[in-house]
């Protein structure tokens, strides 16, 4: 141990360390060469922790002791991307591939054309930035424009640098170890890095293993293992879920003098990222071809998972003279690959009944893995698309995740039949309740109608909680069912009365080893108390929305929150009695006198909706029971004070637009008195066409109506002035 007299030497050993402990972390995480053991390890960082110890003012940010040592974050804060993260298009095959491939070639000429092909990591997309060489900031995608904080935990995955490596310097002599460093840096610019954070397939077994042994609920995959693994509040959870990273892009490569991206994968490698050892440049599609065909024999070899091979111009000049479209580059596209199908056995054919009663057919069959994880259920959809399939209980039948997302049925296998299997009838009685079921003459829903079904009012917990409902971020299925099961939550309006009392000695269901019950415990409890607390303010739109009421979407909620303002005024306009159309009234007559009906985007359908949801004692027992409980069910009415300079003009918007959403594009033309339709017609005034513009864009040519860019949009937003002319 040193002592406070020598603390010069203590200065200069402990940098040493830092460098040491640093240099072992890149051979063991990132070159898979350990030069030392675990425990040798384990003394120099404990040497490092009582020199710091000693003296807190030789700590540095980049220290190796400080991985873990952020506290617990109540919130993420945005981070805008100083350069948009944009998603990329795919080839779904190798003919997909190669048309993009033309594509190219009739940009590129005679010119010479590289390729790189990386492997595409099935993980959660990052973003770090280094400032004066030191991680500053790490964030998630987010939606590509904005994402997340979570510095605190990228720091603690071990194969990240905290500060960059001095690649062109000779490394130090081994026989240095204590010896005094010149730990000065060089001059480094602002760098932003990209890259996948993964959790290795080893880990996320282990990590279930874990989970399974505490009688909590297994992971789905290893790709929503990491994403959720990054965005704990508590950075000690993720420094023990083992993850790991490949860093594949430089954001502003030029301002390193790099001229491809072959380089700048080189210049990551050497700075002392994890750089995928996978990656080839690529002639010619020849080339390419065999690459991708190659990565599909090895996925299942790889320690980590892959759904695909990412396909990228060497040349960084031809990138930026290709560009991006609104969504993804076009010098990059990711070959994906082929659904993994797998064979197993349909035992049976569950029902699932939704929150508006629809009886949904589920495949029970053994488990199997596909993708990265194990399957034992898909959707069947309904009774025509199982007739359609010609699926059987007891077939062998071909199972694939659509997208190597979800689980699909692809079909049976009839030449392994043996005569036991037998065909699937829906019920006549609902699973849940008893009651007879209804399918109506058009429809391929078959449905309980019983508004009191268990079955449905679980589900309409679940969706009132989910995100684009009021987002009660830790209220899941399994604690819903739980409460149920305690009878401590009837309907959505018992949420708003829990308190974390009540919720930590909440039995789980499970046990641990030991026997004793899994409870939710004081922690989670009062996390979930505040995030139900929270809920109470999300506004009329997502009230409406999470109301469920059968037809109202989050659009059609968003549009009767700005029309009537409270949930009030909404019950008002349903009970008015609205004329039938006939005996002389014509049905634009009837639609006027609709209050609801008349309202943009919701129609007579929806408006019937609407009154059937109100005309039940029950569901206006329930806004009342919402209303006393704190839950906000009206909004401020906002006035708008722009002149209506778009008044009588009527705008269809269609393509991909770059820097509006459609949301926002349309709710500003409106500010200023326009109308926006869905559909093109001579009574349309303009059609503003983004990127990828189809088939209104067609039709708006061919009768002639007037077609603006984006540009257009933009300057009519910001001047509030009808534009000039259109652009071609």
């Amino acid at each position: 141990m040193v002592t406070p007299e020598n603390r010069d030497s203590a200065a200069a050993r402990a940098k040493t360390l830092r460098k040491e402990l640093e240099r072992h972390s890149r051979l063991y995480y990132i070159d898979d060469a350990p030069e030392i053991s675990d425990a040798a390890y384990d003394a120099l960082m404990r040497d490092l922790q009582q020199i710091e110890a000693a003296w807190p003012e030789l700590i540095t940010a980049d220290s190796p002791t400080h991985r873990v040592g952020a506290p617990a974050s109540n919130q993420f804060e945005s981070v805008t991307h100083e350069r948009r993260m944009y998603s990329l298009d795919n080839a779904m095959d190798l003919d997909e591939l190669d048309a993009w491939l033309a594509r190219i070639a009739d940009v590129v000429g005679d010119r010479a054309c590289a390729y790189v092909a990386e492997l595409k990591i099935d993980g959660s997309s990052i973003s770090l930035t280094y400032e004066d060489g030191m991680l500053a900031v790490a964030a998630t995608r987010g939606d590509g424009r904005t994402g997340e904080n979570i510095t605190a935990n990228i720091r603690t995955v071990r194969d990240v640098p905290l500060r960059l490596r001095d690649h062109v310097a000779p490394a130090p002599a081994e026989d240095t170890l204590f010896a005094a460093v010149d730990d000065s840096l060089p001059s480094w610019p602002r760098i932003t890095v990209r890259g996948e954070v993964y959790m290795p397939k080893a880990s996320f077994e282990r990590l279930n293993n874990e989970q399974d042994e505490a009688g909590a609920a297994p992971f789905a995959n290893p790709r929503n293992a990491a994403a959720g693994s990054v965005r704990q509040k508590d950075p000690t959870i993720t420094a023990s879920r083992d993850l790991a990273t490949f860093i594949y892009q430089i954001v502003d490569p030029r301002a390193l003098g790099l001229a491809r991206q072959s380089e700048a994968l080189e210049w990551l490698r050497r700075a002392g990222f994890h750089v995928n050892p996978d990656v080839k440049v690529c002639a010619n599609a020849a080339e390419l071809r065999t690459f991708c065909t190659e990565a599909i024999e090895r996925r299942d070899e790889l320690p980590y998972e892959i759904d695909g091979v990412v396909i990228k111009i060497d040349e960084l000049a031809l990138q930026d003279e290709l560009g991006h479209t609104s969504k993804a580059p076009r010098w990059a596209i990711a070959f994906k690959f082929p659904p993994e199908e797998k064979t197993t056995v349909l035992r049976d054919i569950l029902i699932q009944v939704g929150r508006t009663g629809a009886l949904t057919p589920l495949a029970a069959f053994d488990p199997v893995s596909v993708a990265g994880s194990t399957i034992a259920r898909a959707t069947l959809h309904n009774q025509d698309e199982i007739a359609r399939k010609g699926v059987l209980i007891g077939d062998t039948i071909i199972v694939r995740k659509a997208g190597d997302v979800i689980p699909e049925v692809v079909g049976p296998i009839p030449g392994l039949r043996t005569g036991s299997e037998h065909a699937f009838h829906m019920p006549a009685a609902c699973p849940s309740c008893g009651r007879s079921v209804t399918r109506l003459e058009g429809e391929a829903v078959t449905r309980c109608t019983n508004a009191a079904c268990p079955a449905q009012r679980h589900q309409r917990l679940v969706h009132w909680s989910s995100r684009g409902a009021m987002d009660i971020d830790g209220l899941g299925e399994e604690i819903l069912a739980r409460l149920e099961a305690e009878g401590l939550v009837h309907d959505v309006s018992d949420l708003y009365v829990l308190d974390a009392g009540q919720l930590a000695v909440l039995d789980m269901g499970r046990v641990k080893q030991d026997g004793a019950p899994v409870l939710l415990g004081e922690t989670v409890a009062s996390k979930l108390v505040e995030s139900i607390n929270t809920s109470r303010e999300r506004g009329l739109a997502r009230v409406l929305f999470g109301l469920g009421i059968r037809h109202a979407g989050s659009t059609v909620a968003e549009q009767l929150a700005r029309e009537f303002v409270s949930l009030g005024a909404l019950g008002a306009a349903a009970a008015i009695e609205v004329p039938e159309p006939g005996e002389g009234l014509t049905r634009a007559a009837a639609l006027a006198a609709d209050p609801i009906a008349r309202v943009e985007g919701v129609g007579p359908a929806i408006a019937d909706s609407i009154r059937t949801f109100f005309e039940g004692e029950e569901n206006r027992s329930l806004v009342a029971r919402l209303g006393e409980r704190g839950v906000r069910l009206a909004d401020e009415r906002i006035e708008n004070t722009r002149p209506q300079t778009l008044s009588g003009l009527t705008f269809v918007l269609t393509g991909a637009l770059a820097t509006h959403t459609r949301d926002d594009a349309t709710a500003a033309l409106k500010e200023l008195g326009g109308k926006v339709t869905n559909s093109v017609s001579k009574k349309t005034s303009y059609v503003i066409a983004g990127a990828d513009a189809g088939s209104k864009l067609a039709k708006a040519i061919e009768l002639g109506v007037p077609v603006l860019a984006e540009d257009d949009l933009t300057r009519i937003i910001e001047s509030g002035e009808p534009p000039a002319t259109a652009t071609d």
